[in-house]
């Protein structure tokens, strides 16, 4: 059995993705890896308190066990609700329609 394990770090911005790969040892945890990577010196204005970090899209703790092959990736705050977004999207959508019209002249 090998005493190091493959994984990827993953960071997006909007006009910019990175792709960290590395080996790390074996029983290193997220935050190990996050440190080991070098994205921390490459991108200084990553915080994990405001940052959200994951594995293959599940929330996950800077203090969980890697395991061979993993891809942590680090995820940006929200700059807009969802919900407000949708609901604004919805609420275009229908003013332009002429549907709402339509069916209240029957």
């Amino acid at each position: 059995m090998s005493d190091s394990i493959k994984i990827e770090v993953i960071y997006a911005l909007p006009d910019e993705q990175m792709l960290f790969n590395l080996s790390v040892p074996a029983g290193a945890t997220v935050i190990e890896a996050l440190r080991l990577s070098g994205v921390f010196e490459k991108y200084p204005e990553i915080n994990l308190e405001a940052n959200k970090i994951g594995l293959f899209g599940k929330l996950t703790k800077p203090d969980t066990l890697l395991r061979e092959k993993d891809r942590i990736e680090i995820y940006r705050p929200i700059q807009a609700d969802p919900k407000q977004v949708r609901k604004n999207r919805a609420a275009k959508n229908t003013k332009g329609s002429g549907v709402a019209g339509a069916i209240s002249g029957c």
